[in-house]
C-alpha cells in the first residue's frame, strides 16, 4: 500500500469514526424527547430536528464508509479525540438554540461547559426553562464526565476498529497505560457499569433525602459526573438541606477518585482499596487539610458564628471545587482574605488521574514535589541518587519529564489565555479565575464570573471554551496537533 493511498484510507477510517460517534450521540437526545412529552414542554419538535441533524449525516458518513477501515496509530487517537470533542461539542448546542433561545456563540459555549463537566453557564433564571432543556445540560455533563470515547471503545470492537489509540488520547491522567482489565473494551464497559451504579445510588439518595424525583436524577447526573451544573440557580444551596449537602459530598469525592479503584474495591469487595492506593490517600488527606485550614480562617474571621458551621460550609465548598464540581450553597468569592483565591488555586490540584474531576491531578502534582526536593537535595549531594517513586512503584525519568513537560504547557498555555482574556477588557482577577475556572473545568470562579458568564464578551467565551476543551483534554491531545510534525507522512 502506498504512502498517499495509507493516508487517504485513514482519513476514510476516522471519518467511519466520527460517523458512528455522530450517530451514536444523536440516539442519546431520545431521553429529553421523553422528558419534554412527559412534561409536556412542547420541547419535543426541538429536540426530534436535532436528532435528524445529527443521525442522518453521522449515519450516511458512517455506511459509506463501513468497508475501507484500517488500523488507528496513536497519531490518529489524537485527531480523533479532537475532532469527536469539538464536532459533538457544536452538534449539541443545537437543542440549546431551538430550545433555550440561546445565541450561536452562547449556546456552542454553553454545551462545550457541560460537555467537558466545567458547569460555568450563561443562563440566568434557571426555574423558568423548560424541564427537558434543564434535563438535557445535565445530560451532556454527566456523558462528558466518563467521557463518550470511552463509551465508544465498548462498542468499537464490534465494528472492527480497536480503541487503544481512543483510550490514550481521551483518558485523563498521568498514567494512561493503565487498564483494570486485560481487554480494553471490557475496561470500558466496566467503568461505565461503575459510572452507571453511581449515579443511580445518588440519584436515590438525593431522592430520599427530600428532592423531587426530578431534581434527584438531574442533580446525580452532574454531581458523579462533577460536572456542577443545576436545575435552580442557587445550585444546591436551593435546598437548604444539610443531608443532601452531605450527600453531594460523598458522591462528588468518589467522581473524584480513579474509576479503576471503585472497580478494584468492588472486585476485592473491600473499601481498603480506597486507602491502599497512593493517590487516593494523598488526594482525601489534602482535601482534609484544606478543608480544616478554610475552616479555622473562617472561624477566626467571624464569617461564622460556630466552628462547626465554619467546618460545614468549608467542606462543602471545599469538596466541590477541588472535584471541580462548581456546586454552591455558599458563595466563597465573598469569604475573608485569601480563602477565594486559595480555593480558586486548589482546583488547579484536581482529582486523581483517572476520574471526572479537572486540574493538573494529584498525583502529578506528587510527582512535581517530589522532584522539586530531589532537586534541593542534588545541591548538597550532587551525585547522589535520589529515585522518585509513586508508593512502591519507581519511576522512570521519561515518567518525570513527561509530567514536567505537562506542568510547563499547561502553564504556558494558562499565561497566553490569561493575557488574551485580559485583552478583551476584563481586569486581572476576572481574566485569571476566568480561564482557571474554564482550564480545570471547575465553573464557579472570582469578580465579573462569580456565577455566570453571561456578562462576557464573545471573544471572552470563545477564549473560555478552548481553555475549557485543553483542560478537558489535558493539553496535549490540542497542542500535539498544532505541530508541523504531526502532519507529515
Amino acid at each position: 500500500m502506498t504512502i498517499s493511498s495509507r493516508f487517504k484510507k485513514r482519513i476514510i477510517t476516522i471519518a467511519r469514526i466520527i460517523g458512528f460517534f455522530t450517530m451514536g450521540f444523536s440516539l442519546s437526545l431520545i431521553l429529553p424527547i421523553l422528558v419534554s412529552l412527559w412534561y409536556n414542554d412542547q420541547e419535543a419538535i426541538h429536540f426530534f430536528n436535532a436528532f435528524l441533524l445529527m443521525f442522518i449525516p453521522g449515519s450516511l458518513l458512517w455506511y459509506s464508509t463501513r468497508h475501507k477501515a484500517i488500523d488507528l496509530t496513536v497519531r490518529d487517537g489524537f485527531l480523533v479525540v479532537t475532532i469527536f470533542w469539538c464536532w459533538i461539542s457544536l452538534l449539541a448546542s443545537w437543542p440549546l438554540i431551538l430550545g433555550a433561545h440561546l445565541s450561536y456563540v452562547d449556546a456552542i459555549f454553553e454545551s462545550i461547559s457541560a460537555f467537558t463537566t466545567t458547569g460555568s453557564t450563561v443562563i440566568t433564571d434557571l426555574e423558568h426553562l423548560p424541564k427537558s432543556i434543564l434535563f438535557y445540560r445535565q445530560l451532556l455533563q454527566w456523558f462528558g464526565g466518563m467521557g463518550m470515547v470511552v463509551l465508544a471503545i465498548a462498542i468499537l470492537p464490534m465494528i472492527g476498529i480497536g480503541g487503544m489509540q481512543l483510550y490514550k488520547a481521551e483518558a485523563p491522567g498521568p498514567f494512561k497505560e493503565q487498564k483494570i482489565t486485560p481487554r480494553l473494551s471490557k475496561t470500558a464497559r466496566s467503568l461505565w457499569g461503575i459510572y452507571v451504579v453511581i449515579t443511580l445510588c445518588n440519584a436515590l439518595a438525593y431522592w430520599l433525602a427530600g428532592m423531587s424525583p426530578f431534581d434527584a436524577v438531574a442533580h446525580s447526573l452532574s454531581t458523579v459526573s462533577t460536572g456542577g451544573f443545576s436545575t435552580h440557580d442557587q445550585s444546591l444551596g436551593y435546598f437548604h438541606s444539610p443531608l443532601i449537602e452531605s450527600i453531594a459530598i460523598v458522591f462528588m469525592l468518589l467522581g473524584g477518585i480513579n474509576f479503576s479503584i471503585h472497580y478494584l474495591a468492588l472486585h476485592k469487595g473491600s473499601i481498603k482499596s480506597y486507602w491502599e492506593d497512593i493517590e487516593v490517600r494523598y488526594f482525601l488527606i489534602f482535601v482534609m487539610g484544606v478543608v480544616l485550614f478554610s475552616s479555622l480562617l473562617l472561624f477566626l474571621q467571624g464569617t461564622y458564628q460556630t466552628f462547626s458551621a465554619s467546618f460545614e460550609n468549608a467542606f462543602f465548598e471545599v469538596v466541590s471545587i477541588v472535584t471541580s464540581t462548581g456546586f454552591g450553597t455558599a458563595d466563597f468569592s465573598l469569604w475573608p482574605g485569601a480563602l477565594p483565591a486559595l480555593l480558586i488555586f486548589t482546583s488547579f490540584v484536581g482529582g486523581c488521574g483517572g476520574s471526572t474531576a479537572g486540574g493538573m491531578k494529584v498525583m502529578r502534582m506528587n510527582v512535581i514535589f517530589q522532584q522539586g526536593i530531589r532537586e534541593i537535595r542534588r545541591l548538597i549531594h550532587p551525585h547522589a541518587q535520589y529515585p522518585i517513586r509513586v508508593g512502591r512503584q519507581l519511576l522512570n525519568e521519561r515518567t518525570v519529564e513527561a509530567v514536567w513537560g505537562f506542568m510547563a504547557m499547561y502553564v504556558a498555555t494558562f499565561v497566553l489565555l490569561m493575557l488574551l482574556m485580559m485583552q478583551t477588557g476584563l481586569d486581572q482577577v476576572t481574566a485569571f479565575s476566568a480561564i482557571a475556572t474554564s482550564m480545570n473545568n471547575l465553573g464557579p470562579g472570582l469578580g465579573e464570573v462569580t456565577t455566570t458568564f453571561a456578562g462576557i464578551s464573545d471573544a471572552g467565551k470563545i477564549i473560555s471554551m478552548i481553555a475549557m476543551l485543553l483542560g478537558r483534554l489535558e493539553v496535549f491531545t490540542i497542542l500535539v496537533l498544532l505541530t508541523p510534525a504531526f502532519w507529515k507522512q
